[in-house]
């Protein structure tokens, strides 16, 4: 590899040797037409289309007149409907092993036609998570829409100054604010050679900072390895804790099973005293009332004696007086005699 350059690690870096850019937005934003523009020659397809039209990750090449080479790949939508996650997130992984000496940097294009949303800054989280933490130190942000800024006589640090929304906001310090601004329907040969320029300044800036090392497969399979390892070690940790939860699960029925145990007993026992008590209360009251009945008897039996008693005493009253007067009757007779 030709030119000044730096050697690290055994991989020579020189400002003027190859360079891959991968394109990454929504559809819509504009990412093939800025391969078109970076590449200089209409090369990806591109047109208005509420689904996207790029389906599958294309690469194309091109020689700058100071003989650098650019390797420039488009790849479908963040938010392409129309594709199942999987075959996107296959894409990007194609996307890699297109860039067969690795990714110098990743544009994403936004427009400034098109207000950031939160989903699209959660697309653009998921797509850094899923290919490592560290390929936003490879991100540049391009806007779209340049000509719409000129028309208003609005810089691009007055669009972004002015009312810039919360999860734009976080994308650019994502990105560290490296930012671009494209107008892809300029053509102006002078303006689009400006553009283009402050681009690969951008761009160089990018590999110097992660010290000439582009992101490679490799560092893709090794940050792919950490977050495997990643989430065994949480399935692990989820597992750990599922099973402690288990246990205290079980701990807690045994314990309410003893608990439900010794209360039932408490209750048996009680229910049971309450059982005897009961009957003894009921024989008592059996045995009393037999009392009384026996005493209710043999008050009627003596007060039926009495009765024939008194009747019996009327009768000798009775007799006694008749003998009585009989008596008398006998001695008057015989004294009158």
């Amino acid at each position: 590899m030709g030119g000044c350059g730096t050697s690290i690690d055994g991989w020579e870096f020189d400002k003027t040797e190859a360079r891959t850019l991968v394109l990454i937005g929504c559809a819509g934003d504009g990412k093939s037409s800025t391969g078109n523009s970076i590449v200089g020659r209409n090369v990806f397809r591109s047109m208005p289309h509420s689904a996207g039209v790029t389906s599958t990750c294309e690469h194309q090449r091109t020689n700058l007149p100071n003989d650098q080479i650019l390797h420039v790949i488009d790849t479908p939508g963040l938010f392409d409907f129309s594709a199942a996650p999987e075959v996107v997130r296959n894409e990007f992984l194609r996307c890699v092993d297109l860039a067969e000496d690795g990714i110098h940097a990743v544009l994403l294009v936004l427009s400034i036609r098109n207000r950031f949303s939160k989903e699209q800054l959660a697309a653009v989280q998921s797509f850094q998570e899923f290919f490592g933490g560290k390929i936003s130190d490879y991100m540049i942000v391009v806007f779209t829409g340049g000509d719409d800024l000129e028309d208003h006589d609005v810089t691009l640090d007055d669009y972004l100054g002015s009312d810039c929304p919360e999860p734009l906001k976080e994308t650019l310090a994502m990105c560290e604010n490296r930012v671009v601004l494209f107008d892809n329907k300029t053509q102006n040969q002078i303006k689009r050679a400006e553009q283009l320029r402050e681009l690969l300044f951008k761009v160089n800036l990018v590999v110097e900072e992660n010290d000439g090392m582009p992101y490679t497969n490799n560092l893709f399979k090794k940050f792919k390895e950490g977050a495997m390892n990643f989430h065994d070690q949480k399935a692990n940790v989820e597992q750990d804790i599922k099973e402690l939860k288990d246990q205290m699960q079980r701990s807690h029925e045994e314990q309410f099973s003893r608990i439900t145990e010794m209360v039932e007993s408490k209750l048996e026992e009680k229910m049971q005293r309450l059982e005897k008590q009961l009957k003894m209360d009921h024989a008592a009251r059996v045995a009393a009332e037999q009392k009384a009945k026996k005493d209710q008897k043999k008050s009627k039996n003596e007060n039926r004696k009495l009765n024939d008693l008194l009747e019996s005493s009327m009768v000798l009253d009775k007799a006694f007086s008749f003998l009585l007067c009989l008596c008398v009757f006998v001695l008057i007779y015989w004294f009158l005699k």
